[in-house]
This record gives C-alpha cells, structure tokens and sequence, in this order.
C-alpha cells in the first residue's frame, strides 16, 4: 500500500478529485398535460338603465389641455341597432326585390280614400261647431217672441202719428190723408237725395210704417215737423217728408221701413 502511493506521488500533478451530487430524475406522467390556458365564454353584458348610469362619470367633468391629454368625454354608445319598419309598411313592398310600381296606384288610391274621408268628417265636424256656435250668440225663442208687436190700427186716427218701441228702436206709424198721399207720390225723383217712389214704400197707401232712427247719427226724429211737415230731426237739422224720405240736411238716407203685414183690415203685426 505504501508503495502504490509512493508510486503514485509521481502522477499527483495530472489527478484531480471531483464530486457530484445528482439530482432524482422527475415522474413523467402517462398523458402529456396541454400548455394552452382553458377559454370561457365572455358573458354578454346587458344594457339597461341602471347598467348605464352606472358608468356615468360620478365626479365633475375637468377639462384638460395640453399636447399630449384628450379633451372628449364620450357617453354615446354606437352599437345601435337599425329598428325593422315591416310592420308599418304594406305587404306590397317588403320584399326587396320585387318591383313596387305595379301597386303604386292601388296604394296611392287607398291613402287618398283615408284622406278625403277624414276630410268630409272633419268638415262636417266644423260645421256642426260652427252653427252651434253661431246660434247660441243669436237671439231665443221667447226673445223673437218679444221682437214683434202687434199694433191695432183703428186707434190711430187720420192724419195723425203714433209712436211704439219695437226692438228697443221708436217705430213710427202714420196715418196718411188723401192729401198728403197725393202730395208725395207728385214729388219728381229728381229732388230727392235717396231717390224712392212713394208706391215703393208702403203696402197700403193710407199707414206709413218706419223706424224712427234718424240716418245721420241716430237720433230720434219728431212728428209732423220740418220744412215738409213730416219729420225733423233736432240734432242737426235733417228734414223728411210724409214718405220719410230725406229732403233736406245731412242724412244721406231715407228712414227705415221694418218688415210689417197686416193681419187683417185692422191689425198691423211689425217683425
């Protein structure tokens, strides 16, 4: 044993010691494992008012310049949906590739029989509301019962005036003479200012019936007055005749004659 070391001293500088220590070899399972990562389906996210709101900004909006910060808040969405109108469009003209010419009349005639309809019934409508409308501002039945008189003309005596309030207007009823009848239908038409034949106001010679309203300005002419002992009124000077036309001053027109008949020989009904 000496010996082999001793021989061996000469080989020391070519001999090196090494250890290694070696690690147990892994268990390399049966089935080889997938190094790709499991995938689930991504939930839908579902847009409702709270779900909305719930992304609002929930501090006060700042606004911040400079060359490399956006200044755009965006609260729009565009995955809007384009909205399907086949329930209001005719039969006719859904299908894309057909030709929708061929019903443009039968359409067109249809559209205009709903409109001329609603047209008649709208304007009936109208003028149901205007008639309505219009009579209730008209005078009532026991009002146009008020609006006539009956007069008894056998207490008027001849060549004499009476006056009655019909319609809340003074109502002249003469009783003419022969004289006074002859008188005035002499009287050319050339001197008048409204000219008017005598035989064109009255029904019966002898009564002369007229409003006693004065065409100037409205005042109340007096009897058996004036230049031509018919009527004169005081206000401004305006002078008619026993026919109660205008002979003189500033009226331009003849007096009134109301609507009137007689009912029988004595009895005189205005209104």
């Amino acid at each position: 044993m000496i010996n082999a070391v001793s021989r061996s001293g000469g080989l020391s500088p070519y001999l090196r010691g090494v250890s290694a220590v070696g690690a147990p070899k892994s268990i390399t399972p049966a089935v080889p494992a997938s190094t790709s990562s499991i995938v689930l389906d991504k939930k839908s996210e579902i847009f409702t008012a709270s779900s909305l709101s719930g992304i609002l900004p929930t501090r006060d909006v700042k606004i911040l310049s400079g060359p490399l910060v956006g200044t755009q808040v965006r609260f729009a969405h565009t995955d809007l949906k384009v909205p399907d109108f086949s329930p209001y469009r005719r039969p006719s003209t859904q299908n894309p590739s057909a030709d929708s010419t061929s019903s443009e009349e039968s359409r067109k005639t249809f559209s205009y029989v709903i409109v001329g309809a609603g047209g008649v019934a709208g304007a009936y409508a109208a003028k149901t509301l205007v008639t309505q409308y219009v009579s209730s501002m008209s005078a009532s039945a026991d009002v146009l019962a008020l609006a006539k008189i009956e007069v008894k003309l056998g207490d008027i005596p001849e060549g004499k005036s009476m006056t009655f309030k019909w319609r809340g207007k003074p109502l002249f009823i003469r009783h003419r003479t022969e004289e006074e009848i002859s008188k005035e239908r002499q009287t050319p038409l050339s001197e008048l200012r409204d000219p008017e034949r005598d035989e064109d106001r009255v029904q019966k010679p002898e009564w002369l019936i007229l409003v006693g309203v004065c065409t100037h300005l409205g005042c109340v002419p007096i009897a058996n007055a004036g230049d031509y002992g018919g009527y004169y009124c005081p206000c401004h000077g305006s002078h008619y005749d026993n026919s109660g036309r205008i002979r003189k001053g500033p009226a331009p027109l003849n007096l009134e004659i109301p609507p009137y008949e007689f009912t029988d020989e004595s009895t005189l009904m205005v209104g």
